[in-house]
C-alpha cells in the first residue's frame, strides 16, 4: 500500500513510525514532513493547507490511503477533497471538523445535547464583550472561536487582563479572523485529562489517557505552548471516571454529531477537566493531539493502519483495540525562547536509541546534509517502561543524550502525575 500522511511535526512522525509496522505498507509519503523524518518517509514539499496539490499528488502517485493529521487541512476540507477522487482517509470531513474549527459551534452542541461543559457566552461585538467581563466572575476564560495553533485561550486573572485579551483578539486581530468571535467561559478547577479516541461515527474506542504540560517553564509557569511534554496513562483518569466519561460525554458527543448530519470519523480528542461536580469538556480537537500522540501510540498493541481503515469504512466494532498496561513519557526539547523568539539553524546530534526509546522529530530541516533546528519544538524524547517513575527517568536520560545549541526542556514532566499517583 502507498500511504500519504499530511503534516510535518512530531505527531506525524509518531504516526508514520507506527504505520510502518504494517507489512502491507510499501511507502509512506509525508506532506511536507520535515528533515528528521527522512529515514521513515518520503518527504514531499507540499504544505499541509495546499489541498489542490495534495489531491493532485494522491492522484498521480496512486495513493491507497491518506492520514490527514493537522487541524487546518481537516477544517478546510482535505478529507472531502481526497474522498472525491476515491482516496479513503483517516480524519473527519469538513462538516464534522467544525467541532474543533469553531468553539462556538462546539459549546452550542454541548448545551443542546446536555454534554457537561463550562457555562459560557458568545460575542461578536467587542463593546458587548467588554461590558460582560466587567461583571463576570474572575478568573474567566477567553477563547478565540477559530483555530489559533492551540494558543487562542487566555485565562484572565483580572478584569484588566480580560479587557486586554478581548482587544487583542477582536480589535488587534492577533489570531486573524479566528478572533472575530469569542467565547467567554466560566473558569473550571480540577485535574486536566486528555483522552484521544478512535471512532467511525457510530463506535467509539478511547485510547489510553494522557497528561499534557502546556506551560513553557517548570511548575506550570510561563506562556502557553503547543505542549512541553506528556505522560500516559493519566493517574487521575480512573476506571470509574472513564466509565462516566463514556456515558456522559464520549458517546453523547458522537450521537449528537450523527443527529446533526455531521458524522465524525477519525480521531476525536477530548480535553477534560475533572471538576468537583464531575468531568466536563474543556475542548474538542478533531485530530490526534501533539505531544499526546507521542506517548499514546507507543503503548498501542493493535496495528494502527487496521484501526484507521476501520474508522474510514465503518467497521471499528470488528477491531479489538489493545493497549499495553505500561507507562510512557515524552520530554520535548525546544529552542530556548520558545514560544516567542528563538534562533534556528543549530546542528542536531542524535544518539542511537535503545529498546523502548523513540525520538520523534518536530522542528528540524536538512542543511548541507546535516540535521538542524528549524522550529520552536524541535523533537520529543520518548520512553516506555513498566512504571511511571522509570518511564520518566528513561525519557530524561534519552533527552540528555541529544545535543543542539540553544536546547531547552522542562525538568518536571510527569511530577504532577507522580504526586497524583501517591494521592490515589
Amino acid at each position: 500500500m502507498k500511504l500519504m500522511v499530511i503534516g510535518g511535526g512530531g505527531r506525524e512522525h509518531a504516526i508514520i513510525r507506527k504505520l510502518k509496522e504494517n507489512p502491507r505498507v510499501e511507502v509512506i509519503y509525508a506532506l511536507p514532513g520535515n528533515g528528521g523524518m527522512e529515514g521513515d518517509a518520503v518527504c514531499v514539499p507540499i504544505g499541509a493547507k495546499d489541498i489542490p496539490a495534495q489531491v493532485e499528488f494522491a492522484r498521480t502517485h496512486g495513493i491507497d490511503f491518506a492520514v490527514v493529521a493537522p487541524d487546518d487541512p481537516l477544517v478546510l476540507g482535505a478529507v472531502d477533497a481526497l474522498n472525491a477522487i476515491g482516496v479513503p482517509c483517516f480524519g473527519p470531513r469538513k462538516n464534522a471538523a467544525i467541532l474543533e474549527g469553531s468553539k462556538a459551534f462546539a459549546k452550542n452542541l454541548m448545551k443542546q445535547y446536555g454534554i457537561p461543559t463550562a457555562a459560557y457566552e458568545i460575542f461578536t461585538d467587542l463593546n458587548q464583550a467588554l461590558a460582560y467581563v466587567e461583571t463576570a466572575p474572575i478568573p474567566t476564560v477567553i477563547k478565540a472561536d477559530g483555530l489559533a495553533l492551540g494558543k487562542g485561550v487566555v485565562i484572565a486573572q483580572t478584569r484588566e487582563e480580560a479587557r486586554a485579551a478581548l482587544r487583542d483578539m477582536m480589535e488587534n486581530k492577533v489570531f486573524g479572523d479566528s478572533g472575530s468571535r469569542v467565547v467567554i467561559e466560566e473558569f473550571l478547577t480540577g485535574p486536566e485529562v486528555s483522552v484521544l479516541s478512535f471512532t467511525d461515527g457510530k463506535t467509539l474506542v478511547p485510547m489510553v489517557s494522557s497528561m499534557d504540560h502546556k506551560r513553557a517553564h517548570d511548575g506550570d509557569q510561563g506562556l502557553n505552548t503547543g505542549g512541553m511534554g506528556t505522560v500516559a496513562p493519566n493517574p487521575y483518569y480512573t476506571p470509574a471516571v472513564a466509565e462516566r466519561c463514556m456515558r456522559e460525554i464520549f458517546l453523547p458527543t458522537i450521537r449528537a454529531m450523527e443527529k446533526e448530519g455531521r458524522p465524525f470519523t477519525g480521531c476525536l480528542y477530548f480535553g477534560l477537566m475533572l471538576t468537583p461536580n464531575g468531568p466536563k469538556v474543556i475542548e474538542y480537537n478533531c485530530r490526534f493531539g501533539d505531544p499526546e500522540t507521542q506517548v499514546v501510540l507507543p503503548l498501542l498493541d493493535t496495528d494502527l493502519l487496521t484501526i484507521m481503515e476501520a474508522t474510514a469504512n465503518g467497521t471499528l466494532d470488528q477491531v479489538e483495540v489493545r493497549f499495553q498496561n505500561r507507562h510512557a513519557c515524552c520530554v520535548v526539547l525546544a529552542s530556548d525562547g520558545y514560544p516567542t523568539h528563538y534562533e534556528k539553524g543549530y546542528p542536531i546530534t542524535l544518539p542511537q536509541t535503545g529498546a523502548e526509546e523513540e525520538i520523534y522529530i518536530a522542528g528540524a530541516a536538512r542543511k548541507d546534509g546535516e540535521l538542524v533546528t528549524s522550529g520552536g519544538r524541535v523533537l520529543g524524547a520518548v520512553a516506555v517502561a513498566e512504571t511511571l517513575p522509570r518511564a520518566i527517568e528513561k525519557a530524561y536520560d534519552l533527552a540528555g543524550r541529544i545535543h543542539f545549541d540553544n536546547a531547552y526542556c522542562r525538568r518536571d514532566i510527569g511530577q504532577r502525575a507522580l504526586a497524583a499517583g501517591k494521592e490515589n
